[in-house]
């Protein structure tokens, strides 16, 4: 099979902002698709037109509500759009669409053979919302009518079970061109990944246009190309990811598939969604991930299903990097490693020993950031709403604990000369003033205290933007994310970064 090309979603209201679109992004990507369902009524006529205003091929698309689309139309309305935009079609193939999408339920003979006699390839689409078991092959084999078709599947992944068995299924369809894509936040590497699924396509959106397709799992052509260097992507290279959930934003990928270009190493670091710890070692397992970058909530779960234990992931109890070794998965941790390289920048030449640091949270980036403290010689007091998580960490060390809420602010107070931020709280806000979004809004800052917030997205927390206002030195997460990535490189690749 051919390497899958990358098609570009056309969802503008008129050709013009399309056509402006594919001339912008025309090197990026090797086809286009046009929505004519996403266009004004009045542009909807004119759509014959737009393969003669652009270089690259296209495919033709028009999709009804129920299958995703904005076509709310009669199917009387939407066969006569098909039809004026096929009848003009020329003898000169490359002014003509060179692909039509039909759903596997739309059959009219007239149109069909308008598309087959200038030469214009059928996409045979069906987009499955609800899957109750999609059975590929099978479903292809009924697809393709005349075997000519290039059959299409789409659908909603129930879990990220569902990816790994499209990716299972469609290994040995080699047989003729095909698409297959899972929708979705957990579908994700079925885009990244098409080469292994056999895809003729994966497609993606423009920036300026994204948001109308997040929900269904696009991703912009940019970081298509440049983060996961999707052209660079065969059966041979070599899997990694960071597993999590929701997961809605990481900048792992981009540090780690930078190592790998530095290193001409052919290797791909990729997101994998779900929040069922168990789904994603499945999906690694059956794809062959060799190693695993681990986030919230997972730093503790994926414990049980560990072979092998570092000693650090032993004294801390939480894993942030599964590396495969033969059939058995091994742990480590190296967000304390990180953090504590991050802590020492921030700091600069003040010491941190003896010091009487806040810890806010208890989790699994918690019980790393209080083994490093311990290391450094600090004094510590953890902060969190569920106490009994905060004494069972804090009694591992001998530090104090305090139940985080309003009546906290005497203890917080002792404890503030150095706060350290560690629970998801503030992560992907965009609202910088809400009490929800910091998890110490009750506490009045003096100006000399240092904050140190895990979080890197956005990087300005609400906790951040309040303690910097009253003149704190501020600090996010992304240096210990940097050095922790930097230290996991290694271990999955065995060079340092």
């Amino acid at each position: 099979m051919n390497q899958p090309l990358i098609c570009m979603t056309l969802t503008g209201r008129t050709l013009e902002e399309d056509v402006n679109l594919v001339k912008k992004y025309e090197k990026q990507v090797d086809i286009v698709e046009l929505r004519v369902d996403c266009l004004s009524e009045d542009e909807q006529f004119y759509a014959r037109r737009f393969p003669t205003m652009i270089q690259l091929p296209c495919i033709l698309t028009i999709r009804r509500d129920i299958d995703g689309g904005k076509f709310t139309g009669g199917e009387f309305s939407r066969t006569n759009l098909f039809a004026r935009a096929l009848a003009f079609a020329n003898e000169d193939k490359s002014r003509n669409f060179a692909f039509v999408d039909f759903e596997d339920d739309y059959h009219i003979p007239s149109i069909q053979d308008t598309a087959m006699a200038f030469g214009i390839k059928i996409i045979r689409s069906t987009h499955v919302m609800n899957p109750v078991e999609v059975n590929i092959k099978g479903r292809y084999e009924k697809m393709r009518k005349t075997g000519y078709e290039i059959p299409k599947i789409a659908f909603t992944p129930r879990s990220l079970d569902d990816v790994t068995s499209l990716f299972s299924q469609s290994r040995e369809i080699t047989d003729y061109e095909h698409i297959l894509c899972a929708m979705g936040p957990e579908g994700l590497p079925s885009r990244i990944l098409a080469a292994f699924s056999n895809s003729f396509l994966t497609y993606v959106s423009p920036n300026e246009t994204i948001d109308c397709m997040k929900d269904i799992g696009h991703i912009d052509m940019l970081t298509l190309t440049n983060i996961y260097r999707f052209k660079n992507i065969s059966k041979k290279t070599k899997l990694f990811g960071i597993t999590g959930w929701p997961l809605i934003k990481t900048l792992s990928p981009k540090i780690h598939n930078a190592g790998y270009q530095k290193h001409n190493i052919d290797a791909v670091y990729i997101p994998i969604r779900t929040p069922d710890i168990s789904k994603a070692l499945n999906f690694c397992d059956r794809m062959k991930v060799n190693g695993l970058s681990v986030t919230i909530p997972h730093k503790e779960s994926v414990l049980y299903y560990l072979g092998e234990q570092s000693p650090e992931v032993v004294q801390i109890g939480a894993c942030n990097t599964i590396v495969k070794n033969g059939d058995k998965w091994c742990g480590y941790n190296t967000d304390a490693t990180g953090f504590q390289r991050a802590l020492e920048e921030f700091i600069g030449s003040e010491k941190i020993k003896r010091r009487k640091v806040a810890v806010i949270g208890a989790g699994g980036a918690a019980k790393a950031v209080v083994y490093a403290l311990k290391q450094m010689g600090a004094k510590v007091c953890i902060f969190n709403r569920t106490e009994e998580h905060a004494q069972q960490l804090a009694d591992r060390y001998g530090f104090n604990y305090c139940k985080l809420d309003t009546h906290c602010i005497e203890k917080l107070d002792e404890y503030s000369s150095l706060i350290i931020q560690t629970t998801s709280v503030g992560m992907n806000s965009e609202d910088k003033s809400s009490n929800e979004l910091d998890p110490i809004f009750f506490y009045k800052f003096r100006g000399d205290e240092m904050v140190f917030d895990l979080i890197y997205t956005p990087s300005t927390t609400p906790l951040m933007l309040r303690a910097s206002k009253k003149g704190c030195r501020t600090c996010n997460g992304y240096k210990m994310l940097e050095y922790q990535a930097y230290e996991q490189f290694k271990l999955f690749t065995g060079k340092e970064y």
